[in-house]
């Protein structure tokens, strides 16, 4: 199934790619990128851009800042993982903290995540 997306959105996920926190950075380059099964950075889909997106284990990945905290940031942060559910989309979110701190721990969890999911599929 192909998720939809808002075609304005194109150079918006194309400057996030460039302008990744150090945080998206590390997760990136350090584990995502040369993950075995394929990633992509700055996803469109519908009007929002996840910062990563798994098509294989159906899984969004998001790594948040400080705004996210807010009672407002919670809000849309909810609003936003409803709509993505619609799609059968499973939303993990990290803070800037735990990838910073607790690499390894991230690391595992979303690895344990995606195998857990192929043996569903299986």
């Amino acid at each position: 199934m192909s998720l939809p997306y808002n075609r304005k959105n194109k150079s918006i996920s194309k400057f996030l790619r460039k302008t990744m926190t150090k945080e998206e950075r590390h997760l990136w380059y350090d584990f995502l990128r040369n993950y075995p099964i394929k990633f992509y950075r700055q996803r469109r889909i519908e009007n929002y851009i996840v910062d990563f997106y798994c098509n294989y284990a159906k899984l969004i990945i998001e790594v948040d800042g400080g705004q996210h905290y807010s009672e407002t940031g919670h809000i849309n942060d909810n609003k936003r993982t409803l709509l993505l559910q619609k799609y059968g989309l499973h939303v993990m979110r990290f803070s800037n903290t735990d990838v910073i701190k607790h690499f390894t721990e991230v690391c595992y969890t979303i690895d344990a995540y995606i195998k857990h999911s192929h043996n569903k599929n299986s």
